[in-house]
């Protein structure tokens, strides 16, 4: 016999959603498509389970070093920046700066 599953969730609008689903014989439940919008979860998502007592919680996963990495492969290429030279430069322009305010 399939065990059903209660579903809640809060949206964005302060609404309790909440879905009963079965779970199938490989232990798979489908995230309501209400659900899946609203947490932005799409095809290839990780997402996060917890357990907490008799409950779990489905989370989406969040991967920061994912995401810079995938913006750093996205966008243009910055130089290296001779760290020597910017300070050299830095002290001159206060040395001026300091010169001028005399």
């Amino acid at each position: 016999m399939p065990l059903k599953v209660k579903i809640l969730s809060i949206n964005r609008g302060g609404k309790l959603i909440q879905e009963e689903r079965k779970v199938g014989s490989k232990g798979q439940v489908i995230i309501p498509k209400a659900m899946r919008k609203a947490l932005k979860i799409e095809l290839g998502s990780k997402v996060l389970f917890k357990l907490e007592g008799d409950e779990i919680i489905l989370k989406r996963y969040f991967d920061a070093v994912a995401v810079f990495e995938r913006i750093a492969k996205s966008g243009k290429s910055v130089s290296k920046i001779d760290p020597h030279a910017a300070y050299e430069e830095e002290l001159e322009e206060r040395y001026k700066r300091a010169l001028s305010g005399r």
